[in-house]
C-alpha cells in the first residue's frame, strides 16, 4: 500500500456504505476523515475499524479516521486547503440540505474553493432536478463534479477491482479526485460530460428494476439482455436530448453501471425488481429497509422524458408497475406487444 501524499487531505461527508467504501479506498493516497451523523458510530470507525451501521463486517483500513464534529471536520480541510478534496456521500434526497449547509460552513472559513464531488444517482423528487443542478442551485461552490460508474460499495472496501469516471468541467476537480482515488485496485478516467454522466447513473436504476421483475418472473436471459439493450438505447435517447454526449452512455457509467445493476446480486434495484415479480408490495419493500433510487427517480425521469418528447417505453411500464398497480406479466406483455420497428437508438 502506498503511503498516503503528505499534504493531500480528503473528507468524506456521510457514512453510508458508499461513504464508507470511498473513505476507506482515499487512505491510501491522503489524510481521510470520514464525517458521521452519530457519534457512536464514528468511535466505533476510529477505534475498532468496522462501521456498525453500514458494511458491518467489512474491515476499515486503521488509517481511516471518523468524526461526529463539524469543527474537527473544517480543521482537517483547514490544515491543506489548497490540497483538499470533499466527497459528499449522501442520497438525493439529502442533497439540497447537505450542500446548503457545508457550503455556508466552509465559506465562512473561506473554504468554499475546494473542489467537491457527489457520488449519489438520481432525480430529486420534488423538483425533477439532477444532483448538479441542486449544487448550483442551492450552493456557490466553484469546482464541482460527479464521481459514478459501475461499483458495489462492499467489492470496493474489500479492495477489488474497480473502474470509476469523474466529470466535471473543472481541471482541479478532474486531477484532485484522480490524485486521491486511482491506485493499486481503482482506476479513475476522467469525462467533461457532466449530464451524460448524471443521466447514466439515474436511468440504469429504473432498467435494473426492470431487469429484476424479468429474473422473478423466470423470463430468462435472452429477456434480461433484450431490456439492457433496449434500456440502454432510452438512456441514450433521453441523455443527449439533456445535453449528454452519446459515447458517454458507451462507457462506464452508461453501459458499465447498468449491466452491474441489472445483473449484480447487491443491486438494491434489481432487488426491487424481483420482490416485486413475486407479489411483494412496493410499500412493503420499501418498509423493509431498501433504499433504491430507481423508485424515487421513476417518475421524475418519465415526466422529463414526456417534457422533451423522448419515447421511454421500459420505464413507462415500470412506473405503472410502480405506481399505477399494473401487474408484472401485464407489463411484459405491453412491452412484447408494441409495434414492430427497426432498431436504432
Amino acid at each position: 500500500m502506498k503511503t498516503a501524499a503528505p499534504n493531500l487531505r480528503t473528507l468524506v461527508i456521510g457514512a453510508g456504505s458508499w461513504g464508507t467504501a470511498l473513505a476507506a479506498t482515499a487512505t491510501q493516497n491522503s489524510h481521510t476523515l470520514l464525517w458521521c451523523r452519530h457519534a457512536e458510530q464514528a468511535q466505533a470507525i476510529c477505534l475498532q475499524h468496522h462501521n456498525p451501521r453500514y458494511l458491518h463486517d467489512c474491515a476499515l483500513p486503521k488509517a481511516l479516521h471518523a468524526t461526529a464534529s463539524f469543527s474537527e471536520a473544517i480543521t482537517h480541510l483547514k490544515s491543506s486547503p489548497s490540497q483538499a478534496l470533499i466527497i459528499l456521500g449522501v442520497p438525493v434526497k439529502a442533497m439540497r440540505e447537505t450542500v446548503s449547509f457545508w457550503f455556508s460552513m466552509l465559506d465562512k472559513e473561506h473554504l468554499s474553493n475546494i473542489p467537491i464531488v457527489w457520488t449519489c444517482k438520481g432525480f430529486e423528487q420534488s423538483t425533477g432536478q439532477l444532483p448538479h443542478e441542486i449544487v448550483r442551485e442551492s450552493s456557490g461552490f466553484p469546482h464541482i463534479g460527479v464521481l459514478s460508474g459501475p461499483s458495489f460499495a462492499r467489492e470496493v472496501v474489500q479492495g477489488l477491482p474497480v473502474a470509476l469516471t469523474v466529470a466535471s468541467d473543472s481541471t482541479v476537480v478532474l486531477q484532485r479526485t484522480t490524485e486521491v482515488l486511482h491506485n493499486n485496485f481503482c482506476r479513475i478516467y476522467q469525462s467533461d460530460d457532466v449530464n451524460g454522466v448524471e443521466v447514466g447513473g439515474a436511468l440504469k436504476n429504473v432498467i435494473a428494476i426492470a431487469c429484476g421483475i424479468a429474473d422473478g418472473l423466470a423470463l430468462g436471459n435472452n429477456a434480461r439482455a433484450a431490456l439492457i439493450t433496449r434500456g440502454l438505447a432510452e438512456m441514450t435517447r433521453l441523455g443527449v436530448a439533456m445535453q449528454g454526449q452519446a459515447r458517454t452512455f458507451a462507457g462506464l457509467t452508461g453501459l458499465g453501471d447498468l449491466v452491474l445493476t441489472s445483473t449484480g446480486d447487491l443491486s438494491r434495484n434489481r432487488q426491487v425488481g424481483l420482490a416485486i415479480a413475486k407479489g411483494v408490495s412496493l410499500s412493503d419493500i420499501l418498509n423493509s429497509g431498501i433504499t433504491a433510487e430507481g423508485v424515487r427517480s421513476a417518475q421524475d425521469i418519465l415526466k422529463r422524458a414526456h417534457s422533451l418528447s423522448i419515447d421511454m417505453p421500459i420505464t413507462e411500464v415500470v412506473c405503472r408497475v410502480l405506481f399505477d398497480d399494473l401487474s408484472p406479466r401485464n407489463a411484459v406483455q405491453q412491452l412484447l406487444t408494441r409495434e414492430a420497428k427497426q432498431e436504432h437508438v
